[in-house]
């Protein structure tokens, strides 16, 4: 079952998926070699020294409904939280039409996807030697590879959000970063068990 690092998976695998697709769509090179994050829009730097690059970044997390009430209604007390994840997914781009090439690429990707397969998820964790054989590798990355996420029973959905003027306004006021061209996602269903 997932433990705790589940959530921090599901963003591995979503960035993952983003990285490769600029790799195969013969992006990389014609649009300055970007680069995919998962940082706070506030900490991606901008202005005259900004780059080409995707960024994801995880800014709600809401109890998944479909499990919510199958615990309510069932009866069924469970030790088990279903999370879904709320992503903005934002361009930058320090020359005409870079932004919005790389969210076009980034939005079909995801539209493609729709869902990630265990099979998925195993290859975009896999740990990676920097040799390239397979190996321990230090940070996170080895222990996002240990979550258990490809073998959870919910299978996990990708969907877009679609989020008014407003609504979008207040987000990017309340992360006191400069607007760039967004897209939200939601991630359904992450699932994490207690140990006990």
């Amino acid at each position: 079952m997932n433990s705790a690092l589940a959530v921090a998976s599901v963003t591995a695998v979503l960035k993952n998926l983003l990285e490769d697709r600029l790799v195969t769509a013969g992006l990389s090179a014609p649009l300055g070699d970007p680069e995919v994050s998962a940082l706070p829009p506030d900490r991606v730097q901008v202005g005259a020294d900004e780059r080409s690059q995707l960024n994801l970044f995880l800014y709600r997390v809401t109890p998944n409904s479909g499990w919510r009430s199958m615990g309510q209604n069932g009866g069924i007390r469970t030790s088990m939280l279903a999370l879904d994840l709320h992503y903005l997914l934002t361009a930058y781009g320090g020359q005409d039409f870079v932004a919005e090439i790389l969210l076009g690429s980034a939005m079909q990707v995801l539209l493609e996807t729709r869902s990630l397969s265990g099979d998925a998820i195993r290859r975009a964790l896999a740990v990676v030697a920097p040799n390239g054989s397979a190996g321990i590798v230090s940070g996170g990355r080895a222990l996002l590879a240990s979550s258990g996420l490809a073998e959870q029973v919910e299978q996990i959905t990708i969907s877009p959000e679609f989020m008014s003027t407003e609504e979008l306004s207040r987000l990017w006021s309340a992360l006191q970063a400069r607007y760039r061209p967004s897209a939200a996602y939601k991630v359904s269903a992450a699932l994490l068990q207690a140990d006990r």
